[in-house]
C-alpha cells in the first residue's frame, strides 16, 4: 500500500506528527498541540492519531462509574467537534504494527503506512496477568477499558461470587464493581495489606476494616496458585498460597499494569530492563524524532510513572519541544486522592516516612475508619502523609509538602473537640503552590480567574481527577459572584422567573440558553442540577411538564434521596415515611404499619412530627412496603423531599377543653392543600388551637395559632441548628384568609429564595424583611398576589402520589433493585443488630481513636 503523505505544498513543508495510541494521556498531547498551534486547520502540521480502541478517549480515572450509570459517551474526554476542528486525523481500531525508523514510516493494522517527521508514543500500559495455570479460563478477565467492563458485565449476569487478584487503586475499584453487579467478592492481595504502595499498615488496617464492613472479603499476604476450571473451561475456583481454596466463577487480574513498549522493542528503540521506553528530560526516546509519554516510558529519574497527572506533564513537555520551545519533564508529584467503596483515601510526599530522622504525627479510629498520619521533617516541616476515611484536609495539605507548617501538626489531625482541626485554608498557600497535580496548575495562575468554569477552560484544572475543585471554590472570589455555581451567574429566584416566564421544562436547555458560556453544552454540577430540578417540578403544572421527579432527565437532577423516593440512612437501608395529615389515624392504619414494619422488620419510632417512621427497608423492598401503604391509603410523606413534611397539630377545641378553635381539621386541610409542593429547603407547619401552643407553631416555616376571634398566622419560624421564633404576619384570620396568605406566602417563598434556604434566613435576607413579605403578600403592593393564587391552585389541582404512581408503572419500579443483574439479591452490607426488641445498624463499635506521635526515642499514644 502507497505511504500516505500530506498534500504537497513546496512554498511550506507541512510536517507530519503521527501519534500512536488515543489514551488520556494521548488526548492530552492533542490538546497542548492545539494550544501551541500545530494543527492542520492552521496549516502548520498534519496530525494522525492511531487509535487501537474501537472508541475515542475516554476518562480511564472515572471508569468504574460507568456501573453507576455514566455512559461511555460521558466518560469521553474529546469535544464532539475537537477532531474535525483542529483537523486532526483520528483512526479508531487501527493501532500500529511496526515502525520503520530509517523510512520514518508506521504502518497501521489495516495496511496503510504513514510517513512522519516526528513520532510520538503514547501506548500506555497493559495489565499484568500472573503466568499461573488457568488464567485463560472462561470468566477471567482483566480491568482495563470500557469493552473489559461490558465483558464482565454480560459474564456476570449467570455469576454469583467474583475474585479480584490485586489490592490496588484498580484492585479496589474493580471489587467494588463486582460488588454492584450483585456478586459475593473477594480481594486477593500478595502484599501484607490493601493498597501498599499508597498507604501505610496504619492507613492499610483502617482501610480494611472500612471495605469488610461492607461486606466483602479480604485476603492479604496470599498469593494466587491457580485458577480452577470445570469440564466446560468456566471458572470454578482459585488455590491460594497458603493451601487454601476459594470458590468462585468469575475473576478479574488487577496486580498492576506494565510498559506498553513493544512496539518500541521492535524498531530497536532502547527500553529499560524492567521496561519502559527511555527518554531523556524533553521526552525524546534514543530516535530524536520519536518522543513517547505517559506510562510507556522510562523518565529519566529512572521511572515509570503510573499516574496520568505525570502523563499530562509530560505530554506538555513533548508539545512543547515539538513547536521549538524550551521544556524538560525532571519527575512528578505521586500524590493521589480517590474514592475506593465510598471511603476517603489519600497520601501525599513521603507517605511512608523513609526520610531520615522524620517523626509520625498519627490519628487513628477504628471504630470511624479514620487514619491520619503526617510524616514531619525534625526542623518541623511537612514531608508527605496518609489519610483513610477522613481526606478533606487533602487539598490543602498536599501543596505544603516541603514547608513549615504554621501550626502544630496534630491541630491538622485530631478532630473537631479533640484540639482540632484548625481553619487552616487554601489562602493559607503560596502562589507558587501547586494546587491541580494532574495540570500543574498553581494557586496564582487560579486566582487569575473569578468563576470555575473559567479556570477550567484557561487552565484545565479540576478537570482531571476533580480533588482539587473544593480548593479552587475556596480560592475564588465567590463574594464577588452572586451566581447559583460555576455554572449559571443567576441565582435560584433569578433562574426561577427566566423558567417561568420562558417555559422552559428542561435543565439541559435551561443550560444552554442562559448558563455561563464555559457550562453551555456540559452536564451542571451537584448544586444547580437538584436546584433546577426542584424549580420544573414546583412549576410543573405551568409549564406543561411532567410533575413526576423521576420522569426523564428529571430523574438526573434529583438528590440522592430522591432518586429512590426515601431517605438514605448511614447503613445504605432506607426509611418509609407515610403521611399521616394532622397527625390523626384510625386503628386500622395503625395496624398497617405495625404489620408491614413486623413482616418486613423495621425499626419503627414516633417522630415530633405526628408521624411513624420505619428504618431499615433496603432499596428493594420499597416498592413492596409501599404496595401495602397505599393500599391501606397512604401515601408518600415526602420525608426525602425538599417539600412539605407535615402540618402537625394538637388537638384543639374537638377535645381540649382550652382549644378555641378546630386545629386538627386545620392541619389536615392544610397538609393535603400543601403536600408534594417543592421548594427551596423543606417546610414544616403547625397549628395550635389555642394560645397555650401545644403543637409549637411559632418554631415552624408557617405556623397558626387559634384565637377567639379566627386565625394568627406566623412565618419564617425555625426549630434547627439556630433556632428562630416565628415572626406574625396577619392576625385574627378566618379560614378563607387564612389558606389565602399562606399560599401567597409559600409561592413568593419559592420565587424568590436562595438555594438550601430557609423560611427564616430568608426572612432575615430578603430586603425590607418581614414588612416587605406583608406588603407583597397582604396588601399586593407588587401586584403579584393573584399570580401567587393561581399558581398555588395549579399545584393542589395537579397533585398526584408519587409512590402511588410508582408501583403501578413496570417501567418506573425497574430502578428499585440491589444489583441489575440479581434483582432479588439482599444488599450483603446492610445489617443488622438487636436492640431493645427491633434492630439497629451494626456499626461494629471497635477501639477509641489513638493519636500517636513516633519519634526516634519511641511512640507516645493518647
Amino acid at each position: 500500500m502507497p505511504v500516505s503523505t500530506p498534500p504537497t505544498d513546496h512554498t511550506a513543508p507541512v510536517p507530519t506528527i503521527v501519534v500512536v495510541g488515543h489514551g488520556m494521556v494521548g488526548q492530552r498531547f492533542l490538546e497542548a498541540l492545539a494550544d501551541r498551534g500545530l494543527t492542520a486547520t492552521a496549516g502548520t502540521a498534519r496530525v494522525v492519531v492511531l487509535c487501537e480502541e474501537p472508541r475515542a478517549a475516554y476518562d480511564r480515572v472515572q471508569l468504574t462509574s460507568y456501573f453507576t450509570g455514566r455512559t461511555p459517551d460521558e466518560l469521553s474526554l474529546a469535544e464532539p467537534d475537537f477532531m474535525d476542528r483542529h483537523g486532526f486525523e483520528l483512526r479508531l481500531g487501527d493501532p500500529a504494527e511496526s515502525v520503520d525508523r530509517e523510512a520514518r514510516t508506521v504502518t497501521a493494522r489495516s495496511g496503510e503506512t504513514f510517513a512522519y517527521d516526528t513520532l510520538v508514543l503514547a501506548t500506555g500500559s497493559y495489565p499484568f496477568v500472573p503466568p499461573v495455570p488457568g488464567k485463560d479460563a472462561a470468566g477471567c478477565f482483566v480491568y482495563r477499558t470500557i469493552e473489559d467492563l461490558l465483558a464482565i458485565e454480560e459474564y456476570a449476569r449467570t455469576a454469583t461470587t467474583g475474585a479480584v487478584v490485586g489490592g490496588g487503586l484498580l484492585g479496589l475499584e474493580a471489587a467494588g464493581a463486582l460488588k454492584g453487579l450483585g456478586l459475593d467478592t473477594h480481594v486477593v492481595e500478595f502484599a501484607p495489606r490493601l493498597m501498599p504502595v499508597q498507604v501505610d499498615e496504619g492507613g492499610g488496617a483502617a482501610l480494611l476494616r472500612t471495605i469488610e464492613s461492607m461486606g466483602l472479603t479480604v485476603h492479604t499476604g496470599v498469593g494466587t496458585q491457580e485458577v480452577t476450571a470445570g469440564e466446560d473451561g468456566a471458572v470454578t475456583g482459585m488455590a491460594l498460597s497458603d493451601g487454601s481454596s476459594l470458590a468462585t466463577d468469575l475473576v478479574v487480574f488487577s496486580a498492576g499494569v506494565r510498559p506498553r513498549d513493544q512496539l518500541a522493542r521492535d524498531c530497536g528503540l532502547a527500553v529499560g530492563p524492567r521496561g519502559g521506553v527511555i527518554v531523556d528530560e524533553e521526552c525524546r526516546t534514543s530516535d530524536p524524532s520519536v518522543f513517547a509519554i505517559g506510562e510507556c516510558a522510562l523518565a529519566s529519574d529512572g521511572r515509570v510513572y503510573g499516574l496520568v497527572a505525570p502523563g499530562y506533564e509530560m505530554a506538555q513537555t513533548a508539545a512543547e519541544v515539538i513547536a521549538g520551545r524550551t521544556a524538560a519533564f525532571t519527575g512528578a508529584d505521586l500524590s493521589t486522592k480517590l474514592k475506593l467503596l465510598g471511603v476517603d483515601v489519600a497520601s501525599f510526599g513521603d507517605a511512608h516516612g523513609t526520610a531520615e530522622g522524620c517523626l509520625d504525627v498519627v490519628y487513628a479510629d477504628s471504630r470511624t475508619g479514620v487514619y491520619k498520619k503526617l510524616v514531619i521533617g525534625r526542623d518541623g516541616t511537612l514531608l508527605g502523609g496518609v489519610l483513610v476515611g477522613d481526606a478533606e484536609q487533602y487539598g490543602t495539605l498536599r501543596p505544603m509538602t516541603g514547608t513549615v507548617l504554621p501550626v502544630a501538626p496534630e491541630q491538622l489531625v485530631l478532630p473537631a473537640g479533640a484540639g482540632g482541626p484548625v481553619a487552616l485554608g487554601p489562602s493559607a498557600l503560596p502562589d507558587d503552590a501547586v494546587i491541580c497535580s494532574c495540570h500543574n496548575v498553581t494557586k496564582g495562575s487560579i486566582c487569575e480567574h473569578s468563576t470555575l468554569p473559567e479556570v477550567k477552560k484557561c487552565t484545565k484544572a479540576g478537570t482531571g481527577c476533580g480533588s482539587c475543585v473544593k480548593v479552587i471554590g475556596q480560592l475564588l472570589p465567590q463574594s464577588q459572584d452572586k451566581g447559583l455555581c460555576g455554572c449559571f451567574s443567576h441565582t435560584r429566584s433569578e433562574l426561577y422567573e427566566i423558567v417561568r416566564t420562558l417555559g422552559i421544562a428542561s435543565y439541559a436547555q435551561l443550560l444552554d440558553s442562559h448558563g455561563r458560556e464555559a457550562a453551555r453544552g456540559g452536564d451542571g454540577c451537584e448544586i444547580c442540577k437538584p436546584t433546577v430540578g426542584s424549580i420544573i417540578a414546583s412549576l410543573a403544572p405551568t409549564l406543561g411538564a411532567s410533575g413526576y421527579v423521576l420522569d426523564g432527565e428529571q430523574a438526573a437532577l434529583q438528590d440522592t434521596n430522591d432518586h429512590f423516593l426515601a431517605n438514605l440512612q448511614r447503613n445504605g437501608s432506607y426509611s418509609i415515611v407515610p403521611r399521616i395529615p394532622g397527625g390523626e389515624i384510625t386503628p386500622e392504619k395503625l395496624i398497617t404499619i405495625g404489620e408491614v414494619a413486623r413482616d418486613f422488620g423495621l425499626y419503627t419510632k414516633i417522630t415530633g412530627g405526628q408521624r411513624i417512621d420505619m428504618f431499615g427497608a433496603r432499596v428493594d423492598q420499597l416498592p413492596l412496603i409501599w404496595t401495602r401503604l397505599v393500599d391501606a391509603g397512604f401515601e408518600s410523606g415526602h420525608a426525602y423531599g425538599k417539600s412539605l413534611r407535615t402540618v402537625k397539630s394538637c388537638v384543639g377545641q374537638t377535645w381540649c377543653r382550652y382549644g378555641v378553635q378546630d386545629s386538627v381539621r386545620m392541619a389536615i386541610d392544610l397538609e393535603l392543600r400543601y403536600r408534594g409542593l417543592r421548594s427551596p429547603h423543606k417546610l414544616k407547619s403547625a397549628v395550635s388551637g389555642c394560645a397555650r401552643e401545644c403543637a409549637e407553631a411559632r418554631g415552624k416555616d408557617f405556623g397558626i395559632i387559634a384565637t377567639a376571634g379566627g386565625w394568627n398566622l406566623y412565618v419564617g419560624g425555625n426549630g434547627g441548628a439556630e433556632p428562630r421564633h416565628a415572626d406574625l404576619l396577619a392576625q385574627d384570620l378566618s379560614d378563607a384568609e387564612l389558606v389565602r396568605l399562606i399560599d401567597r406566602f409559600l409561592m413568593f417563598y419559592i420565587r424568590t429564595a436562595d438555594r438550601l434556604e430557609r423560611t427564616s434566613t430568608w426572612l432575615d435576607r430578603i430586603e425590607g424583611g418581614l414588612d416587605h413579605v406583608r406588603d407583597v403578600v397582604v396588601h399586593d403592593s407588587l401586584g403579584l398576589c393573584e399570580e401567587l393564587e393561581r399558581m398555588m391552585a395549579d399545584h393542589v389541582a395537579g397533585y398526584r402520589d408519587e409512590w402511588a404512581e410508582t408501583i403501578n408503572d413496570p417501567e418506573r419500579l425497574r430502578r428499585f433493585v440491589t444489583f441489575v443483574n440479581a434483582p432479588d439479591a439482599p444488599d450483603p452490607s446492610v445489617r443488622f443488630v438487636p436492640e431493645r426488641d427491633q434492630v439497629k445498624p451494626d456499626l461494629e463499635i471497635l477501639a477509641g481513636p489513638v493519636l500517636a506521635v513516633r519519634t526516634l526515642e519511641g511512640t507516645s499514644s493518647r
